[in-house]
C-alpha cells in the first residue's frame, strides 16, 4: 500500500511538471538622474587642543567650543543644527623628549539651511576658536522631492529598455510583474577651490566653494512579462 502511494505521488509530481511552464520574462534595471541645485551645506568642524596637563587642555578646548557654539547662537542658528559629533582626550608618548603630551579633540557639524551665508559662518567659526575642518557636503532642501521624480524617471528608463530589448527580438512586453528600489545616492560635487583656512586673511569676502549641482539617483529594477 505504501508502496503504491509512494508511485501514485511521484506519478502526479512528473504530470504537473510537465504541464508547469516557465513564464518569459525580461528583467531591466532603469536608472533616474535628476540635477539640483544645492542650497544647504553640512560644515564639519572640529577644535584641537595639545599640552602637558590633561585638565588643563581639556579645558582650553571646552572653552574654545564654548565660543564657537556662542557665535553661532548669535548668527540665529538653532539648536537642532549644531551637533557635537565627538569628545576625545588622548594621551601620547613623546619618544624624543621621553614624555606625554595630550590631545583633546571635539568635533562638530554645523547644519546651514542657507548656503549663501557659508562664507560669513565659517569666517566666524574660525575667529571663534576653530582650527581644523573636515569638510563640507551639499545637501538640498527637496531632496525628497527630486528623488520621488528620479524614480520615476528611473522606471520610464526600465520600460524603455525591456521594449528595446523585446522589439529587437519581434516580441513585446507585457505588464511589470516584479518591481524593487536597488538604491539612491547622491554623490557630491568637487571642491574647486580649497581656500576656506585662508579666510580670515581674506576677510572672508572671498569665494572659497563651488557647490555646482547634485546628481540625484536612483535605480530601479523591474520584470515584465515578454510576449
Amino acid at each position: 500500500m505504501k508502496l503504491f502511494l509512494i508511485l501514485v505521488t511521484l506519478i502526479t509530481m512528473s504530470s504537473q511538471a510537465q504541464t508547469t511552464k516557465m513564464e518569459p520574462l525580461v528583467h531591466v534595471t532603469g536608472e533616474g538622474i535628476i540635477k539640483v541645485i544645492p542650497d544647504q551645506v553640512d560644515i564639519k568642524v572640529r577644535v584641537e587642543s595639545q599640552g602637558k596637563d590633561p585638565s588643563a587642555v581639556k579645558a582650553e578646548n571646552d572653552a574654545s567650543i564654548d565660543a564657537v557654539i556662542k557665535f553661532l547662537r548669535s548668527q540665529g542658528l538653532a539648536s537642532k543644527d549644531v551637533q557635537t559629533e565627538y569628545i576625545n582626550l588622548n594621551k601620547n608618548y613623546d619618544y624624543n623628549t621621553k614624555t606625554y603630551n595630550y590631545n583633546a579633540n571635539q568635533s562638530l557639524t554645523v547644519k546651514l539651511k542657507d548656503i549663501t551665508r557659508y562664507e560669513s559662518i565659517m569666517a566666524g567659526l574660525l575667529s571663534s576658536g576653530i582650527n581644523r575642518i573636515d569638510g563640507v557636503n551639499f545637501k538640498s532642501s527637496t531632496m525628497d522631492a527630486q528623488k520621488a521624480e528620479a524614480r520615476i524617471k528611473a522606471v520610464i528608463n526600465a520600460k524603455e529598455k525591456a521594449q528595446a530589448y523585446a522589439g529587437a527580438l519581434g516580441q513585446s512586453i507585457g505588464k511589470a510583474v516584479q518591481i524593487s528600489e536597488q538604491g539612491s545616492s547622491v554623490p557630491q560635487p568637487p571642491m574647486y577651490k580649497a581656500r576656506m583656512m585662508s579666510m580670515e586673511a581674506d576677510g572672508g569676502g572671498s569665494e572659497t566653494i563651488a557647490p555646482g549641482e547634485l546628481s540625484v539617483i536612483v535605480r530601479i529594477a523591474v520584470s515584465f512579462e515578454l510576449n
